[in-house]
């Protein structure tokens, strides 16, 4: 037990402090003012944000036939090149690549618009009912898709090598990513003139539509003289239109034996 004398001392030293202004302790334990602070702690760091992941660089389709066209030596390896493209997604509903009929290098190359239902097959253009039409009028002018003969022969291809669905048109997408692919099969072909049968390969080759606008028009595509025809399945729908085919297979007829 404390004394009372030290009572009264700290008693005194308290009324001092009163005296002097202080109002209230700060803590139960006294603090020793001449000793040396010590290190205060470091702020603990604030966790690492999460790395922001680095999004992928966006497929390029038309790039990227582009790229493998132009890879493509000759007509042989144009196929597989095509067969292993995967950006277009008509490719994932059909049967089989229909790639080409006839004999590469024949003067004529006909360039139709996308497959149908017996054309996938049979992995050939135009073996349905348009394409006997088409072998009719190509017969009518003397030429053949399997002649042996050179200046009688003709090769055959689709803007489009797989069917669409429902055999729609192909939108402008498939165009755009086939447009390479069909550029690079005519450099290799070698024809000297292509024949653009329907809309969507006046599209491909021309950048435009209206068949009945075009055809019989001689014109450039794909570095090639050029002439716009119906389609043999339009004909099969419209007869009426027959008389202006008739017409355009003189005109090239005419341009084949040199007397347009």
């Amino acid at each position: 037990m404390e004394s009372a004398e030290d009572y009264q001392t700290y008693k005194a030293l308290l009324d001092w402090q009163i005296e002097l202004g202080a109002t209230e302790a700060i803590g139960d334990v006294p603090v020793n003012r001449f000793e040396a602070p010590k290190k205060l702690a470091e702020p603990a760091r604030p966790a690492a944000a999460p790395a922001t992941p680095v999004a992928e660089p966006r497929a390029d389709p038309v790039g990227e036939a582009r790229a493998a066209a132009s890879a493509a030596g000759t007509l042989d390896d144009l196929k597989p090149a095509l067969a292993a493209y995967d950006h277009c997604p008509l490719k994932r509903g059909a049967r089989n690549l229909v790639f080409a009929d006839g004999r590469p290098g024949a003067r004529v190359m006909i360039i139709g618009e996308a497959p149908g239902r017996e054309e996938d097959l049979q992995a050939k253009p135009f073996v349905g009912p348009a394409g006997q039409l088409l072998d009719r009028m190509l017969a009518a002018i003397g030429l053949n898709r399997a002649a042996e003969e050179i200046a009688q022969a003709v090769y055959i291809t689709n803007v489009v090598p797989w069917r669409p669905p429902q055999n729609r048109n192909p939108n402008a997408q498939e165009i755009a990513m086939m447009r390479p692919f069909v550029q690079r099969h005519v450099d290799l072909a070698e024809p000297e003139i292509v024949v653009l049968m329907g809309n969507i390969s006046c599209d491909a080759g021309l950048g435009k539509q209206g068949i009945t606008r075009l055809r019989g028009q001689w014109t450039e595509a794909y570095g090639k003289p050029c002439l716009p025809m119906l389609h043999p399945a339009h004909l099969l729908r419209t007869p009426a239109a027959k008389r202006e085919t008739w017409a355009d297979l003189l005109e090239l007829q005419a341009r084949l034996e040199g007397t347009a």
